[in-house]
This record gives structure tokens, C-alpha cells and sequence, in this order.
């Protein structure tokens, strides 16, 4: 019998510890290391995984021959240790940003491409069932021509960690946070169309973010034109008094009708899902819908199967580089 891949786990806080949960939930793997360097959290992922070893960083985790590692640590880091386990033969399952800019995530895929190894990240509602009957339904023909996406994820809260607020160690704010899932749901949905063009508006406590440098964005809106002809409008925002925690939906409008995908009574977790027809509407998918998990549980499973590089991680570079145009980072 094939042996399990052997996971090391680098940064076991809360979203480090549920995808965990979500892969040993496969059976298809051994979670053999984690590092953290919060001791309280650390304990809390060995309840999860008794065996496992405690080691201090990323070295430690990869000198203990794990196949795979499982990066959830702050933004600035992950192009550099997804790297640096690359470079030593081993797969990568990073959260979100793959990096702070397209050279980072172009540098992170070059090197699983010359590794050949697995990568793959965490961006979840991918997952959605929702937006998995949305993409067939476009990918069909059955919405005609795509012609207008719109695009919300305002959050009421915000981060609650200080290094979301630095750009140097974030690569921004509610662009990079939330805006990454939506740019990436609607390039994906669409089978990632080539960006003609892009503007957008950056503020930070109601300002623009232009005149205040340190800051990072908490509201943004952003158009981007797609090839063919498609309009897709991003509206993104940390800490908006919208009256409810959040307010999220991905919206799709065709010449022969339109889906959305939306989150319900504000929650962060429960989406529903309806296709249009002139004015009436029909289900897609509703609550409950357990997708948290799937992105990790799928990079996991297809792991443990052998899966060697795949050349579609290579549509992040993509969705990096409009997030780039949006903050005015590569207007070529």
C-alpha cells in the first residue's frame, strides 16, 4: 500500500488549524510537523494531530522529509517559504496571496515548475457549490455572452492583526484580502479572458490613499475591461457601517441571463445561489454548503494520488497582475 504523504504545517492559528482539520479529514495524508510560534496555538493543532512533531520554523519542518507543506503565516512570507520548500522537492498548499505582486507570484510558480511539484492556494469560494453551478452554466453557454460582472466583499470588521495594516508586509489592504477572491472567482469563471484595461480608487479613513503614505486601502472600487468585451466592477471594503457583518456577491449578466452568488443574512459562511431570467429567478444552491475546507481537502487528495506540477496554477500570475494594475503598481 502507498504510504500517506507527510504534511508539515507552517503557522496553526485558526484558518491553519480548520485546513488542517479539512486534510487529515481526507484519510489521505499523515500530518507529521507543525511550527508556530505561538505555543497556545501550537498545543491547539496537536489535539488535532497527537503525533505530530513541534518544531520551531520552516527549516525544521522540511529537515523532517515532509512531502508537503502547508503555509499559513503573514502575506510578506509566503512567496519566500513557499520557495524555499519548493526548491527542496517539497509541494505547496499556501493561503492567500499566493504574494504581494505578480513577480512574487511569477517567482512562487517558476520555481513549483521547476520542481514539479504540486501547488496550489487556498482561494476557497472557488469551492462554493454556488459558484461551481455558475461556472457550468457560463462555461455551457447557458447565460449567452457574459457581458457585466459585478463584484462586492465588504467586510464589517477587518483584520485584528497589525501587520495587515503595513503595506510593505500586507502588499495592500482590502484589495489584497478580500478583492483577490472575487478577481480570482470572476477570471475563473469566465476561463480567465486576457485584461485590456483597469482603473480604480484607493481610500483609506474616507480619503485617498494617495495622500497618505504608510497607509493601506480599507474601500476600494476598481473596473476592470476583459477581453471581449466584458465589464467586471469591484467594490471591496474593510470596517463599512453596512449594518451587517458582511456583504458579499458575485454577479454574473449575459445575454441570455445572469446568476449570482451571495452570501445570506450577512454571514461570512452561508451563500446562496440563483440564476436569472428576466425577472424571475431560480435556485442554484443554498445553505448548508460546507466548502471552507474543499480547496485544502483537494490539493490534499490529489497529493496523496501523485499529482506532479500543474500548469494551471500558472492563471494566478493573472489575477496578480490585475491586483497590481488596481493598486498602480504595473501600468504597462
Amino acid at each position: 500500500m502507498k504510504p500517506k504523504p507527510r504534511l508539515g504545517f507552517l503557522g496553526v492559528g485558526w484558518i491553519g488549524r480548520h485546513r488542517m482539520q479539512a486534510m487529515v479529514g481526507t484519510g489521505a495524508i499523515e500530518v507529521a510537523a507543525i511550527a508556530d510560534p505561538s505555543t497556545e496555538m501550537a498545543i491547539e493543532a496537536l489535539k488535532l494531530a497527537p503525533g505530530a512533531s513541534q518544531v520551531r520554523n520552516l527549516a525544521e519542518l522540511l529537515d523532517e522529509g515532509v512531502d508537503g507543506v502547508v503555509i499559513a503565516t503573514p502575506s510578506a512570507l509566503h512567496a519566500e517559504q513557499s520557495i524555499e520548500a519548493l526548491d527542496r522537492g517539497v509541494a505547496v498548499f499556501c493561503q492567500k496571496p499566493l504574494g504581494r505582486t505578480a513577480d512574487e507570484v511569477r517567482a512562487v510558480v517558476d520555481a513549483a515548475r521547476r520542481a514539479n511539484r504540486l501547488l496550489a492556494v487556498d482561494l476557497s469560494y472557488r469551492f462554493t457549490e454556488g459558484m461551481r453551478r455558475i461556472r457550468e452554466l457560463i462555461g455551457a453557454g447557458e447565460l449567452g455572452r457574459v457581458f457585466a460582472v459585478d463584484l462586492v466583499f465588504h467586510n464589517a470588521y477587518g483584520p485584528d492583526k497589525a501587520w495587515f495594516y503595513d503595506p510593505a508586509l500586507s502588499g495592500g489592504g482590502c484589495v489584497v484580502d478580500l478583492g483577490v477572491h472575487l478577481v480570482d472567482l470572476a477570471l475563473w469563471a469566465l476561463d480567465f479572458p486576457e485584461l485590456e484595461s483597469v482603473t480604480g480608487k484607493l481610500l483609506a479613513g474616507g480619503a485617498p490613499l494617495s495622500d497618505q503614505p504608510g497607509k493601506v486601502e480599507d474601500y476600494a472600487v476598481a473596473t476592470l475591461g476583459l477581453e471581449g468585451g466584458t465589464t467586471v466592477q469591484l467594490a471591496c471594503s474593510w470596517r463599512l457601517q453596512a449594518g451587517v457583518d458582511a456583504i458579499i456577491s458575485a454577479a454574473f449578466y449575459g445575454t441570455e441571463g445572469g446568476a449570482a452568488l451571495r452570501n445570506l443574512g450577512g454571514s461570512f459562511y452561508d451563500f446562496t445561489a440563483e440564476r436569472y431570467r428576466g425577472t424571475a429567478s431560480e435556485p442554484l444552491a443554498s445553505p448548508p454548503d460546507e466548502w471552507g475546507g474543499r480547496a485544502a481537502a483537494d490539493w490534499a487528495s490529489r497529493l496523496a494520488a501523485g499529482e506532479p506540477f500543474d500548469p494551471k496554477v500558472e492563471k494566478l500570475i493573472a489575477v496578480a497582475q490585475a491586483l497590481d494594475r488596481i493598486y498602480g503598481r504595473d501600468l504597462t
